[in-house]
């Protein structure tokens, strides 16, 4: 079975799977990956609210994990996201 499969059959909102699909085709061999969501929005086309909902939607179905990435001087840079 396909890992596409899981995510079709979870009946997720079209933007979830775009983003899904998405980091899973950025993502290294443990599954982890770090665009920002300025960049996954200009990339699939979609505004960065939209790119959002999707993330939290996938958050709360189990499907992603997110740890925030803090730079030396302790601003936030991209979210490391790691697909599950």
């Amino acid at each position: 079975m396909s890992y596409f499969q899981t995510i079709y059959a979870a009946e997720l909102p079209h933007r979830a799977v775009a983003v899904y699909m998405y980091l899973r085709d950025r993502s290294n061999g443990e599954g982890a990956c770090w665009p920002s969501i300025g960049t996954i929005a200009r990339e699939l086309l979609l505004s960065r609210s939209t790119v959002q909902r999707a993330l939290n939607d996938l958050y709360r179905a189990g499907f992603l994990e997110k740890q925030n990435r803090p730079q030396p001087n302790g601003s936030l840079t991209s979210n490391l996201f790691t697909i599950q």
